[in-house]
């Protein structure tokens, strides 16, 4: 009876303890799951990739029509310059299972499609944070690491890689350059370029309301275009694998995709709310001098669908919805190469565009980024030191005066919760980052103390507080 009482005794003592262990745990451990390490880029692959689309451009160049040449080289030039910049500045992802996933993706659709057999093109992921795809010139297609961590199946990267391939396909891009050059070169916009030029008052306003309509642009597509490619992706996707109905949420999450949850305030609050440096609310006012805060957009239907990175979802959705009605099939499935893969790189990608931030000195973008994800993984290493490097380098800035060369300035144009974060870096003085740097870094020293990364970022809140 003794024997069984002592048992007891240690069974219970035993669970007391850990119920002590467990609760005891800091907030900020480390979490098991392995610390991100960013991609590192693969420069000879960049500059061969480079070169061998500079080759295609100068055969393209060397075709165009004899008629209004130069206005046709200066435009090819420009599309070039944004393809080759994408190269320069590392924003092509080298790595090469993401690379071979593309590949894998791209080659469904080929194989379902005759068509594209013949035709020579490129699609790769872009490390932008911008929810976005795009044919860019040069038979590259560019699928943003922004756009696909937001996707919910390989369904939905088959429309979009289906969409862009129909511009592709159709010429969107080199049809607007002809069409552009061939307008600005007529008789009648020569004739009333002549009027303008004659006139004695509001010229600007003439010229203006002019080119209007008329203005080309290498980075986006005409509406025309958007349903049209629309049209020709879902004639596509049909023939392969995937499930067509996808096309339906795919557009329907692009319409707001541009809407991001972070709380920016809360979030400040929360992660900068130290014992010895509590958070002060007028880190987060804006100034509404005549030289501070920023102007804000009425309640615009139209405008604020016009400065969406997909406009007009809604009325694409209308537009596909009885093809895809007439398309949809039973056997088809939203996951068909690579499920496991697809989920892995949504989470990487989750990280790589903080980072790619970080490396363009947008030290906001990365800092919004980071935020966003810490507050859902509030331990994680990475995003724990990049706060830190991020602070610190803001400090360096400010004392240097070149804070403008690291940080976006808020504008009507951003949405409010990253505005608030950009007002919140233009309110803070070079101590304000310091302290903040060091208290924040400073909680988390005992979990992430033998974190490399981590030490480093602490080790310089550590000198500049001093």
């Amino acid at each position: 009876m003794n024997a069984c009482v002592r048992s007891l005794q240690y069974i219970l003592r035993s669970s007391f303890l850990l119920l002590i262990l467990v609760f005891s745990i800091p907030r900020n451990a480390v979490s098991q799951t392995p610390v991100f390490i960013p991609a590192v880029p693969d420069v000879s692959l960049l500059n061969t990739l480079s070169k061998k689309f500079e080759k295609l451009y100068t055969e393209e160049v060397a075709s165009v029509p004899t008629k209004n040449r130069k206005e046709f080289e200066e435009i090819y030039k420009e599309r070039w310059d944004n393809v080759k910049e994408k190269f320069d500045k590392k924003e092509i992802y080298t790595s090469s299972p993401a690379q071979e996933y593309l590949d894998a993706l791209t080659a469904e659709i080929v194989k379902a499609n005759p068509l594209l057999h013949n035709n020579a093109f490129s699609c790769y992921f872009s490390r932008s944070g911008v929810p976005n795809a795009s044919y860019i010139g040069e038979g590259v297609i560019l699928f943003n690491m922004g756009l696909f961590k937001k996707l919910d199946n390989e369904s939905q990267v088959i429309f979009i890689l289906c969409h862009e391939l129909a511009h592709f396909y159709l010429k969107h891009s080199e049809n607007s350059i002809n069409k552009y050059v061939l307008t600005m070169n007529s008789d009648e916009v020569q004739k009333e370029l002549r009027n303008i030029k004659q006139s004695n008052y509001r010229k600007r306003e003439q010229l203006d309301k002019l080119v209007k309509g008329l203005t080309f642009s290498s980075h986006r597509h005409s509406r025309d275009h958007e349903s049209e490619a629309d049209s020709m992706a879902i004639e596509l996707m049909h023939n392969t694998r995937f499930d067509i109905s996808q096309s339906l949420s795919t557009l329907a999450l692009l319409d707001s995709i541009d809407v991001d949850t972070l709380n920016t305030g809360t979030m400040l609050g929360k992660i900068f709310n130290a014992k010895e440096y509590p958070f002060q609310k007028r880190w987060i006012a804006r100034e509404e001098g005549l030289l501070g805060g920023h102007a804000e957009l009425k309640e615009d239907e139209p405008i604020a669908d016009s400065l969406k990175t997909h406009p007009d979802c809604q009325l694409r959705i209308k537009q596909v919805a009885p093809m895809i009605n007439r398309y949809r099939t039973v056997a088809a499935i939203k996951n068909a190469v690579n499920e496991t893969r697809f989920g892995e790189l949504k989470t990487t990608f989750e990280y790589e565009v903080i980072e790619y931030a970080y490396e363009l000195n947008n030290y906001s973008k990365s800092f919004f980024y980071t935020l966003s994800l810490l507050q859902l993984r509030q331990s994680d290493p990475y995003l724990v030191t990049n706060i830190g490097r991020i602070l610190n380098g803001f400090y360096h800035a400010q004392k240097s005066h070149n804070l403008s060369k690291f940080t976006d300035l808020p504008a009507p144009y951003h949405p409010s919760n990253y505005n608030l974060l950009l007002q919140f870096i233009q309110n803070l003085y070079p101590e304000n980052f310091a302290s903040l740097s060091f208290h924040f870094l400073k909680s988390y020293s005992p979990a992430l103390g033998n974190h490399t990364p981590f030490k480093s970022a602490y080790n310089t809140s550590i000198q500049i507080t001093q």
